[in-house]
């Protein structure tokens, strides 16, 4: 289990980053499709970029006006200031994606430091809980010994004893065969 969730959880981190990554270009390409909407929509209809105070539409458009060459080379300068104004947007585009990319990449880079750092706490707290353990095994056992042993000593000395009680009365036994005042005494004790 602590395997999958190691492994699983920077790849869905990753995943979470590439969705991330890609709603922000799709974020920025709608914002600089509506900027430069707005841009053409000013040039073309704005009375300020118009000859005779008449929109570029209404100029280009009127039937009584021609086409002159400082209209073609108006209409040049303005392409080339278009150009221009999307080249730059496009630069900074690249720079801030480069910057975003690059934002992303270290925090990953210190999330994984993270995980490695969390991996080596876990080792530890495993290894002392383990270590624990083994040592609570290790004392019951010394105990245990500790306890028993004199039980065991204890035992075997009435072991002992009750052999020779049982001989000594075999003993006795044969005795009172041979001597019947003996053999009195202990029919009257309840031995016999």
């Amino acid at each position: 289990m602590l395997f999958a969730v190691g492994v699983l959880w920077p790849l869905t981190l990753v995943f979470f980053l590439d969705l991330v990554r890609t709603f922000m270009l799709q974020l920025i390409m709608k914002t600089l499709m509506m900027l430069f909407g707005v841009m053409l929509f000013g040039l073309l209809f704005s009375p300020t970029v118009a000859v005779s105070s008449k929109p570029l539409i209404a100029v280009a458009n009127a039937a009584d006006s021609s086409f002159t060459q400082a209209d073609r080379d108006r209409i040049t300068r303005l392409e080339i200031k278009l150009d221009e104004g999307l080249k730059a947007i496009n630069q900074r585009l690249d720079d801030n994606l480069k910057a975003v990319n690059q934002k992303i990449d270290d925090g990953l880079k210190a999330t994984n430091q993270r995980i490695d750092d969390l991996k080596g706490v876990i080792y530890v707290q495993i290894s002392i809980t383990m270590s624990s353990v083994l040592v609570l095994v290790g004392f019951i056992l010394w105990d245990r010994r500790t306890t028993l042993a004199p039980v065991v000593h204890t035992t075997r000395a009435l072991e002992a004893r009750a052999e020779k009680a049982e001989k000594l009365e075999l003993a006795i036994r044969e005795k009172a065969e041979k001597d019947p005042e003996l053999k009195e005494a202990l029919r009257h004790a309840g031995l016999l």
